[in-house]
Formats: C-alpha cells, structure tokens, sequence
C-alpha cells in the first residue's frame, strides 16, 4: 500500500506534497530537518492522505497535486477530504 500525502507547518505555513510506503515514517524524517524543502520547520502534520494499491498511482496523484501549484486548490482538497472522513 502506498500513500500520497499532503503535510502542513504551521511555523513555516507551508505545505508539502508527497507520496510514500510508509508515511508515518516519512513524516518523521520531514521533522528531522534534514536536508530540502520541509528543513526549514519541525512542526510537520499531515492533513491529508490518500491510498493507493501501487507506488505508480500515488506519485501520479503527488505529481498532479503539485502540478497545480495552487495553495488554494489544496487547501480546497484538504477541506473536502475533512468532510468526507469526518
């Protein structure tokens, strides 16, 4: 199983898009501040995510969120998906 996930920091109010086997684990490494984009803060938290049966529909799902290069449009995802889910 393999996930597309979205992960917000509130100190740098910034998301980041992803896609991962194993995305509690990954979501550590993001806190870690190691290097790239999610260095910058510690206080990574998902907001969103999807699974998928196989790797390739989860980075085609990472590659069409990030293609839309719209903070609105993924806020817009994130609300939906809460209202689904909850």
């Amino acid at each position: 199983m393999f996930s597309t996930y979205i992960i917000y920091s509130q100190t740098a109010d910034k998301y980041y898009v992803g896609s991962s086997s194993n995305p509690e684990d990954r979501l550590k490494k993001h806190r870690n501040k190691n290097k790239g984009f999610t260095n910058q803060a510690s206080d990574w938290e998902f907001v969103f995510q999807k699974s998928f049966e196989d790797k390739s529909h989860a980075l085609s799902y990472e590659r069409e969120i990030k293609s839309w290069k719209s903070r609105k449009k993924i806020e817009k995802l994130i609300v939906e998906s809460a209202k689904i889910s909850g």
